[in-house]
């Protein structure tokens, strides 16, 4: 578990200060604005900390989202839209844009662009652990966990809260339906290859491994699908994109080890395997491979759910009617000039060892 082909580059994103000057009318209002821009900037700069875990970013994510369902939420007994939903302006990057940004005055877009960085942080913590010199078996189940993890806050994002927005996500954007299944379907197949890799270190059944890499590539077929890609042009795709510049070209697909050594191990366990077989066996080498089961019931990776967090203690009917749209509210829609928001810098953190053996 050397290296992820690519990871695409964290949605960057432009300040929110959340100063609702006269709008927010109590102490308690307002406090919930100061805590929503702390949180948020907390969070943000979870995303590039080497230091951060599983545990210290679900904190981080649970802390600004118990607070942004404040302005999402229906807080006033009815089932009408609550009437912070749409005070803010938020701004977000997609990787296919560059460093122009969609912009949507709506908290569930925040919200949706938020959770998609979640997930790609959690797709980068396990290859960051999964490039380690030495994986235990213990961080084997955390890349596994965080894969699925990753796979579940797409799949929630996908079914629940990308239809809520009021501007639904055009093609080429991050949210688009066909961009969110590959990344599920991506995070799934990763999950399983650290399954089929724990089958063959226990010398499981062959069957089983077989049925669950023959899932795997399927899962990898239906990903390349839904991005229109040809398997035809992937050598060529492959050398290409090392040639392209932007984040995440350390990866050079075509020279990695795992597709280097591939013939040559193919190669000498078959001279191996007729070698022993001439010297020690004597069994017949049968005309067509025999017939594997190929339906896996065992060890297929499903999404962890995604919930969001319980609302937090501060968002209460009372406070939340303190906040008057009608005094002083600011419109910050999108400016008709198009503003860039700078990338996020990401560290970048290499393999520490190359075994040849690759995910995705």
């Amino acid at each position: 578990m050397a290296h992820w082909f690519h990871r695409n580059p964290l949605k960057a994103t432009a300040p929110v200060s959340f100063n609702f000057y006269g709008v927010a009318g109590s102490p308690a209002a307002n406090k919930i604005c100061n805590d929503l821009r702390t949180n948020r900037a907390r969070l943000l700069e979870m995303f590039t900390d080497v230091t951060c875990n599983p545990e210290i970013m679900k904190n981080a994510t649970d802390a600004y989202f118990s607070l942004l369902q404040g302005f999402i939420s229906s807080l006033d007994g009815t089932t009408q839209e609550n009437k912070m939903r749409f005070i803010q302006n938020f701004k977000w990057t997609d990787t296919l844009q560059g460093n122009t940004p969609s912009a949507q005055q709506d908290a569930v877009f925040e919200m949706v662009s938020m959770a998609f960085n979640v997930a790609l942080w959690y797709t980068k913590f396990a290859s960051r652990l999964a490039g380690k010199e030495n994986v235990t078996e213990a961080e084997a189940k955390d890349v596994h966990r965080s894969l699925k993890v990753a796979a579940g806050i797409f799949k929630t994002l996908k079914e629940v809260h990308i239809p809520r927005l009021i501007t639904p996500a055009e093609k080429g954007r991050d949210l688009e339906p066909r961009a969110i299944d590959a990344y599920i379907i991506q995070c799934q197949a990763e999950a399983q290859e650290v399954t089929i890799a724990r089958a063959i270190e226990l010398k499981h059944n062959a069957t089983l491994i077989a049925a669950l890499a023959f899932e795997t590539a399927n899962f990898y077929q239906k990903a390349v699908r839904l991005l229109c890609l040809g398997y035809s042009r992937a050598e060529a795709l492959c050398k290409e994109y090392r040639q392209t510049k932007g984040p995440g070209t350390t990866a050079k697909p075509s020279e990695q080890l795992f597709f280097l050594k591939l013939g040559g191990v193919i190669k000498n366990t078959l001279e191996k395997c007729q070698r022993e077989n001439g010297f020690i066996y004597f069994h017949k080498v049968p005309v067509e491979a025999p017939q594997l089961e190929l339906k896996a019931s065992y060890g297929l990776a499903e999404p962890i759910p995604f919930e969001l967090t319980p609302l937090s203690e501060q968002c209460t009917s009372e406070v939340y009617a303190t906040f008057d749209l009608t005094k002083g509210a600011k419109n910050e829609k999108a400016k008709p000039k198009e503003e860039e928001v700078k990338p996020v810098k990401e560290p970048d953190l290499k393999p520490q060892k190359d075994t040849g053996c690759v995910l995705s």
